[in-house]
């Protein structure tokens, strides 16, 4: 009997000896994972990311991300008495390297739990400013100018990557706080009189998008590039599969 008793002991111990070291050459396994910003969608941008652990708590990813000129968030064009224009849409790209600490034991992933981190995100994007001009003598002039955009951003993150089934989470981008570096340029493609300049920066003015404009900076036919810093944020909702 005792025999026995000893015998299922063992049996038992190498089962779970067994399961254990499975688990872990399981959990191995899943040091990386490719996902989907599903958040960026709304926006009209395709944004797919790629992470790898380097060891028992920290990761380092990176995104990029397309943007077409099909997005739901866009300017409204100017509509004063002298400049009529259409809604300014932008389309480009943006590169995220981002590095991440998570806070507890790997449990599934070894990529899941609360974590925060660090990023650098660059920002390239194109847009056209189309539309009329009448001068005070009501001679009409077309407008047509050709922008883009380049912004680098800096900033700290914090978050939850939920796990949803064997390989599949939810990483939640709670905050992501930083400061941003724009620049931007225009072109003039078409001739325009030295008024439409004097009624374009009075209409934008009344517009809180170019607030943060430096206070030197004006549009003219000879200047049209201006650089200014303002506080950025992050957030997001990505869908991740583990491999």
């Amino acid at each position: 009997m005792n025999l026995i008793k000893l015998f299922c002991l063992v049996i038992l111990f190498l089962g779970s000896f067994n399961t254990s070291a499975q688990e872990i050459e399981e959990q191995e396994q899943y040091k990386n994972q490719i996902s989907i910003v599903a958040s960026d969608l709304i926006d009209g941008t395709l944004q797919l990311k790629y992470e790898r652990l380097l060891g028992k708590h920290i990761s380092v990813g990176l995104g990029l991300g397309l943007r077409g000129e099909d997005g739901l968030i866009r300017l409204s064009g100017l509509d004063t008495e002298h400049i009529k224009t259409s809604d300014i849409f932008y389309s480009g790209f943006k590169i995220i390297p981002e590095v991440k600490y998570y806070v507890s034991k790997t449990q599934q992933y070894s990529m899941d739990g609360f974590y925060f981190g660090a990023y650098l995100k660059y920002s390239n994007f194109k847009s056209d400013i189309n539309g009329t001009y009448t001068d005070d003598a009501d001679q009409t002039f077309l407008v047509a100018f050709e922008g883009e955009i380049n912004v680098t951003s800096v900033g700290f993150m914090i978050g939850y990557k939920l796990p949803i089934g064997k390989r599949f989470s939810i990483d939640f981008l709670i905050a992501g706080p930083g400061a941003g570096f724009h620049n931007y340029s225009f072109k003039n493609t078409t001739d325009l009189p030295e008024s439409f300049y004097e009624d374009f920066n009075e209409a934008l003015e009344k517009y809180s998008f170019f607030d943060e404009l430096n206070g030197d900076f004006r549009f003219s036919s000879t200047n049209g590039t201006t650089r200014f810093t303002i506080p950025s944020f992050r957030y997001g909702i990505t869908l991740g599969f583990s491999l």
